[in-house]
């Protein structure tokens, strides 16, 4: 498949931001995101061959890739004596574990929206009839909250195999796959408002 100009420029961005965590993460033996960066390439892979069938818009592909940009800084940039994704964003209630807005939480809201986007596109197109149903809006959500919960299998697998890590405990668990769970209806709401937008445009 021959990439068009913009698709060179965010293989490119991509390649550079995962070469650049893999040596600082290389560089202070962290083995928690060596792993992490390891399924994002495989992911990566699959979204790049998902992307030769369904040629999704550029702009669905910015976002995904800067959902890994954004998932790698939040465990290796250093915010005080902890990493970004400890970091508290807006103090909007609860203590440790329970504090809300942090980084952490953000990601986990703009990362599975963002599945949850891609996964509307490939149903909408695979499955036309499907359009403008509550199935097409309701599968998206709530496979993007499926693959959440696959994601804190792996951070779960961290846990169990690596020594130190900052994945948190009960509580962040919860609260992650309450953000994801967020992020995936709040896409599917886009979604469905742009398409009824989009029938109420004049012709």
């Amino acid at each position: 498949m021959r990439l068009t100009r913009g698709e060179w420029a965010i293989a490119i961005f991509t390649a550079t931001y995962a070469v650049a965590f893999l040596a600082y993460f290389i560089k202070i033996a962290d083995q928690e995101f060596i792993g992490y960066l390891a399924t994002m390439v495989i992911l990566v892979g699959l979204v790049a061959w998902s992307h030769q069938l369904m040629r999704f818009p550029l702009t669905l592909l910015w976002a995904f890739t800067l959902w890994g940009l954004a998932h790698m800084a939040g465990g290796s940039l250093p915010v005080g004596d902890t990493v970004l994704y400890n970091l508290v964003l807006i103090p909007i209630a609860g203590d440790g574990e329970l504090r809300i807005l942090k980084y952490d939480q953000l990601v986990h809201f703009y990362g599975f929206a963002v599945t949850a986007w891609m996964l509307w596109f490939i149903l909408q197109k695979q499955a036309p009839q499907l359009r403008r149903t509550l199935a097409v809006y309701a599968f998206p959500a709530l496979a993007s909250m499926g693959l959440g919960a696959v994601n804190e299998i792996v951070e779960f697998s961290a846990v169990m195999l690596v020594p130190h890590t900052n994945v948190g405990g009960y509580y962040n668990t919860a609260l992650d796959l309450v953000f994801n769970a967020l992020g995936a209806i709040f896409a599917v709401l886009v979604c469905a408002a742009w398409e009824y937008g989009q029938t109420r445009s004049p012709r």
